[in-house]
């Protein structure tokens, strides 16, 4: 398995990404726990949370995520195996990339997580009322202090985060070394038009956030009928339309061609897209993430790439 790094000072890391937004959610702590064990027993090394995660859930009120994953480090003693990326801005809690949200938000963070550093920290959203060069300086500090060793930009433009960058570089300031846009195959146009050669020219770690489309791309759920009861279905919702249905049936074509599933045909297309570091996935089961990291090592022909690109397109 080929390692891959972030950016020009970023971690390294394993080509796919656990993504954490299921802990305490759609996974309790004990399945958590399992599938933690699983992932990094097959030597992978990077997960993905936020403080937001998952405050959209009836019950849960933000940190769920974290407060998880903490407990997890701490009773399997992994913190210096794992690459924890996780990200402010976006919480209700600790709304915006001000300095002084910025600056409370990590501690609770870094409290939740019950470690010392985090790997990545990500702005989660964009915060356009607040100056960059006070997000940056902030931002800053905390690489200084050694509490976040690397940063990273979620839901920016293309041109916000050139104007990030620029404004790292004008002023001496510590610079996102990591984007993590939505794409996928079917979320395409926003990243391969807006941010691609942004992180080619820039060299810049990417890592994707929905990389299966919340589940669309695994091919479980074909009608609005199959949302029923899923939690999933307000992200769904909107797949359900003639270029999702062709999306899904070329999957099907090339999963019976080829003994593969739609999920790990729609992760193995993701990884061999330009400048791509790692698409992030999450599993609620064992046999689930099992299939999901097995994408890793799934080479596509250039036939099928093409196909996959057509039926995207």
């Amino acid at each position: 398995m080929e390692m891959r790094k972030l950016g020009r000072s970023g971690p390294t890391i394993a080509p796919l990404v656990l993504g954490g937004n299921v802990f305490g959610w759609t996974a309790d702590e004990t399945t958590s726990f399992a599938l933690l064990d699983r992932f990094v027993e097959r030597g992978f090394n990077a997960i993905d949370t936020a403080d937001v995660y998952s405050a959209w859930a009836e019950g849960n009120n933000g940190g769920e995520s974290e407060t998880v994953l903490g407990r997890w480090l701490k009773h399997r003693g992994r913190r210096e195996d794992v690459i924890i990326m996780t990200k402010v801005g976006m919480w209700e809690a600790h709304k915006g990339l001000s300095a002084d949200n910025i600056r409370v938000a990590v501690e609770s963070s870094l409290r939740r997580l019950q470690t010392d550093y985090i790997d990545v920290y990500f702005a989660h959203l964009d915060d356009q009322t607040t100056p960059l060069e006070e997000t940056l300086e902030a931002f800053s500090r905390l690489v200084d202090a050694g509490k976040v060793r690397c940063l990273g930009a979620s839901n920016y433009t293309g041109e916000r985060l050139s104007a990030a960058l620029r404004c790292a570089a004008e002023h001496g300031l510590a610079r996102y070394e990591v984007i993590q846009p939505q794409y996928n195959l079917y979320d395409r146009a926003d990243y391969e038009q807006g941010l691609a050669s942004h992180a080619q020219q820039e060299e810049l770690g990417v890592v994707s956030y929905f990389a299966l489309a919340s589940g669309f791309l695994t091919g479980k759920y074909r009608s609005q009928e199959d949302l029923q009861g899923s939690q999933r279905a307000a992200f769904l919702q909107r797949y359900f339309n003639p270029r999702g249905d062709r999306i899904l049936k070329a999957l099907e074509d090339i999963a019976a061609q080829t003994n593969a599933t739609p999920a790990q045909l729609s992760l193995a297309w993701l990884l061999a897209q330009p400048a791509l570091s790692a698409p992030i996935a999450s599993a609620t089961r064992i046999e689930q993430l099992d299939q999901i990291l097995d994408a890793v090592e799934l080479q596509l022909s250039e036939d099928v790439l093409r196909q996959l690109d057509e039926a995207s397109a």
